[in-house]
């Protein structure tokens, strides 16, 4: 499977996360397993948000619009998108330096199951931290049907091969 997925440009699941030197520009991380959309996920959600708009909790509201039924809330796809990609992305990061170009082409529904992958765009070292570099990826969640519901690019800095997060010695 190792040598399939290399030949692929695919990289297997890594348990403990990657170090700067491990992130190889192309390398394509599928996140393992899916996460399937409750209504009780939307709802707690958009209590917990304070988004009031009522496509995503009042089913006769969602049963007029153009979609026919309640949408997850679009930040919640996002966030549960990037937090399937911690543990082959981010999981040692010492922090997280932004999100650009969030797009959501098409619907996450109640009941839909989120699947996603993220690919490495670059990388290079940090010119303040010599213990870290700067490594984005490009996530993108897919529904069950393969539609894509989620891309953004995120951008992370990721320790050095024996350097933790704080900084340390690993």
């Amino acid at each position: 499977m190792a040598e399939e997925n290399a030949a692929k440009g695919r990289s297997a699941r890594r348990a403990g996360g990657r170090h700067y030197e491990e992130f190889r520009i192309g390398d394509v991380y599928e996140h393992w397993p899916g996460r399937t959309l409750t209504e009780s996920d939307n709802t707690w959600f958009t209590l917990l948000t304070m988004n009031t708009h009522p496509l995503h909790f009042d089913k006769e509201y969602a049963r007029k619009t153009e979609f026919g039924r309640r949408l997850v809330a679009s930040t919640l796809t996002l966030s549960i998108l990037v937090g399937m990609s911690v543990s082959d992305v981010s999981e040692i990061a010492i922090a997280n330096l932004g999100w650009t170009d969030v797009r959501l082409p098409n619907p996450l529904f109640i009941g839909d199951t989120l699947y996603g992958a993220s690919e490495v765009l670059s990388k290079r070292p940090s010119k303040s931290r010599p213990n870290a570099g700067i490594v984005t990826v490009r996530t993108t969640g897919r529904n069950q049907r393969g539609d894509v519901v989620c891309v953004c690019d995120r951008t992370v800095l990721v320790p050095r091969r024996g350097h933790a997060a704080g900084g340390k010695q690993a």
